[in-house]
């Protein structure tokens, strides 16, 4: 696999996480750094780093609990 291409996905990653930690919206934060986790696992799955893409999947997983919980507070509230 090309190494190259691999090193600029784990940045990608790391980026889209770093600016999730911006976001003023707990939702948005989630939803954006689902995104930089479900990159970053795969990146640690295509590199052979099994605790990267693990530790990486548990977030992805995490945030999803997180959105569908403020999803059902939303509608509770409504």
């Amino acid at each position: 696999m090309d190494i190259e291409w691999l090193e600029w996905l784990g940045y990608l990653a790391s980026l889209i996480v770093l600016i999730s930690l911006l976001m003023s919206s707990i939702k948005k934060l989630r939803w954006i750094n689902m995104i930089g986790s479900s990159l970053f696992s795969l990146y640690g799955f295509l590199i052979g780093a099994l605790p990267v893409g693990i530790m990486n999947l548990g977030i992805v997983f995490i945030n999803i609990y997180y959105l569908v919980k403020l999803s059902r507070d939303h509608t509770q509230e409504g």
